[in-house]
């Protein structure tokens, strides 16, 4: 516990968010309203949640960006944060990653055009253990890190690798995983989970990562097969907490098998302004409470207040304020009964 701070590594993207009045079907047209630009992928939200939270201890940034105009303003935002981009290396090789995502105005629902550009090339060799001195290292997004994904003879994938370096350094790790269609779930997510001490997740990841349906055929959450998934996790890896948040609340299982869940902030309709970065904001509280050793359950608490708060603007992070006003707002609003009964 000497150790002290947050480092997220991961994915570092430029966001194009463009509000839309709807999203359409092949062939037919949708009106922009909007554009708004701002930094995405995990260690960026993370970080940039984890500032506007006024976090008391250290925070730093690892990845790769492209020797572009995008790569400068990462590097600027969040050196003006107060983030330690020392590690946040520049390619000649690659563009900096962006991601065009188009946010439908009356719904809420979201698509996501993704260019991978540096993120491909980012690799363990960019990860400096020896001169790591955080408390708690987060890694994002899984299965969307093409080199770290990749098979490694020993440990499954080169991710994984990398996780049990850090362990053995004596760091928490933390790890988040991109939802994708696709099968590469079960094969790449939990060779990693057996070098991991928190992992953050939303139901639909969780779903694909155990191969266990948590909603029925109408969409409803299954709180019985969500265990069961979570469950089949820990098969995996023995992590001392599992968190799975969802548009209802969060399910929390801890190293020892206690199972906890937190519902979410009963939100008005024309309060959400875009649901990007939500899931980022739910577990940057997470990793704020944790590090500040709090129960669990206050940690998801916070999470469900900074995920509420990053839905009321466009952006990521443009949402999320200092600690006391962000945790005001579960007074404002109110929790929703929990999603999972424990």
């Amino acid at each position: 516990m000497k150790r002290k701070g947050i480092t997220a590594a991961g994915n570092w993207i430029v966001d194009r968010v463009k509000q839309v009045d709807c999203l359409p079907s092949q062939g037919m047209l949708a009106n922009i309203l909007g554009i708004d630009f701002c930094p995405g992928g995990a260690p960026a939200n993370v970080l940039n949640d984890l500032a506007h939270l006024g976090a008391p201890f250290p925070l730093a940034g690892v990845g790769v960006v492209g020797d572009d105009a995008d790569g400068e303003y990462l590097r600027r935002t969040f050196t003006d944060l107060g983030v330690d981009v020392s590690a946040l290396l520049t390619t000649p090789c690659a563009p900096t990653s962006f991601t065009d995502v188009m946010n439908d105005t009356s719904s809420g629902d979201r698509v996501f055009y993704h260019h991978r550009g540096a993120n491909a090339l980012f690799g363990a060799e960019h990860v400096d253990v020896k001169r790591l001195d955080c408390r708690i290292f987060h890694l994002g997004y899984l299965l969307l890190l093409d080199t770290l994904d990749q098979p490694d003879p020993e440990h499954g994938t080169a991710a994984a690798a990398l996780l049990r370096k850090i362990q053995e350094a004596g760091i928490l790790t933390s790890v988040d995983v991109v939802s994708e269609e696709g099968t590469r779930f079960t094969t790449i997510v939990p060779p990693a989970l057996k070098y991991v001490d928190y992992l953050v997740l939303n139901e639909i990841e969780a779903s694909r990562a155990a191969g266990k349906e948590v909603r029925d055929a109408s969409g409803c959450l299954d709180g019985d097969a969500l265990m069961e998934a979570v469950e089949r996790l820990y098969e995996f890896g023995d992590m001392k907490l599992a968190v799975v948040h969802m548009p209802e609340g969060a399910y929390l299982r801890e190293q020892s098998g206690k199972r906890h869940s937190v519902g979410s902030l009963e939100l008005p309709d024309s309060y959400i302004a875009g649901a990007v970065g939500a899931g980022d904001a739910f577990c940057a509280g997470i990793l704020y409470g944790l590090h500040e050793g709090w129960d669990c359950v206050e940690a998801a608490r916070l999470g469900s207040c900074c995920a509420a708060a990053s839905l009321s603007r466009p952006g990521a992070s443009e949402g999320v304020m200092q600690l006391a006003d962000t945790m005001d707002l579960e007074n404002k609003f109110g929790l929703r009964q929990p999603p999972v009964s424990v």
